[in-house]
C-alpha cells in the first residue's frame, strides 16, 4: 500500500501509540497528537531512532480554536488519515459527577473528533482520498454504571461517524469506528481501582467480573488487533465499508 500520512490523537500512549507503531512499520509516515508534547516527542523519537517515518505535535482536541488551525499548523503534511484515539475516563455515580468532568469526557471524545473531521475533510475531498477511524468502545453499544459520561460519548461516536459517512458518499473517504472490549491499557489500569471502590469489590473482582466474565472469550484485547483492523479499513480493499461498527469484542454483545 502507499505510504499514507496518518494523524493519531491520544498517540503517546495506549491504543494510539500501539496502532501508530504498527503503522509506521508498515511504512505510513505518522503525526503523533498529544495533549503532552514531552509524552508526543519521546514516543516519536523512539520510532525515528528505529528509521521510521513519524512527527509530534501537541494538541489539546477539547479546544476548538487549536483543532481549526491545526491543517495550516502542521504544512507542509497533509493527512490522509485520522484515527480519533485520545480518550479520558471518570468513573463515578451521575450523582456525585462534576459537571465540568462530565463536559470534558464529551468534548474529548466526541466534539473533538467531529471538529478534527471537518478540519481534514477539505484535504481528503481534495484528494479524493480519505479514511477516518474512531476508536470507540464495547461501552459504544451497551452500557455499564458509573460510566455515563463515556458512554454517551461512545455511543455518539457510532451516530457521527453514520452520518458523516452519508455525507462523503460521494469521494473516497470512509468513516468508521473500532468498537474494543478491554485493552489493558493505562486507562483501564486507572478503571480498575475505581470500579473496586465504587462496586464495593477488590480490584481482582472487578478485572474477573465486570470486565472479563460477560465475555464468552474472557481475555483483554490485545493491540496488535486493533492495529491490524485499523490498516484494514485504511487499505483498498475496505474502500466500500464505511459507516460500519467494528466490534472486537470476544463475543461480549451476541448475549
Amino acid at each position: 500500500m502507499a505510504e499514507k500520512t496518518i494523524f493519531i490523537t491520544g498517540g503517546a500512549s495506549g491504543i494510539g501509540l500501539g496502532i501508530a507503531q504498527y503503522l509506521a512499520q508498515q511504512g505510513h509516515y505518522i503525526i503523533i497528537a498529544d495533549l503532552q508534547m514531552k509524552a508526543a516527542a519521546d514516543a516519536a523519537e523512539s520510532l525515528v531512532a528505529k528509521g521510521f517515518k513519524v512527527r509530534a505535535v501537541e494538541l489539546d482536541v477539547s479546544d476548538p480554536a487549536q483543532i481549526e488551525k491545526l491543517p495550516n499548523a502542521i504544512l507542509p503534511d497533509r493527512v490522509d488519515v485520522l484515527i480519533n484515539s485520545a480518550g479520558v475516563q471518570h468513573v463515578s455515580k451521575l450523582e456525585s459527577f462534576p459537571a465540568e468532568k462530565w463536559q470534558l469526557l464529551i468534548n474529548i471524545m466526541l466534539v473533538g473528533p467531529a471538529l478534527l473531521a471537518k478540519a481534514f475533510l477539505p484535504q481528503m475531498r481534495s484528494n479524493n482520498y480519505g479514511r477516518i477511524i474512531n476508536i470507540g468502545s464495547l461501552h459504544s453499544l451497551v452500557a455499564s454504571p458509573y460510566k455515563s459520561a463515556y458512554v454517551a460519548a461512545k455511543h455518539g461516536l457510532l451516530g457521527f461517524a453514520k452520518t458523516l459517512a452519508l455525507e462523503t458518499g460521494d469521494v473516497d473517504v470512509t468513516v468508521n469506528t473500532i468498537c474494543p472490549a478491554y485493552v489493558k491499557t493505562q486507562l483501564v489500569e486507572q478503571q480498575i481501582a475505581a470500579q473496586a471502590i465504587e462496586n464495593g469489590i477488590s480490584e481482582e473482582e472487578v478485572i474477573e467480573h465486570i470486565m472479563l466474565e460477560p465475555m464468552p472469550k474472557k481475555s483483554f484485547i490485545e493491540m496488535d488487533e486493533l492495529a491490524h483492523s485499523a490498516a484494514f479499513l485504511i487499505s483498498h480493499a475496505a474502500r466500500n465499508i464505511t459507516a460500519q461498527t467494528l466490534v472486537i469484542d470476544g463475543g461480549w454483545t451476541a448475549r
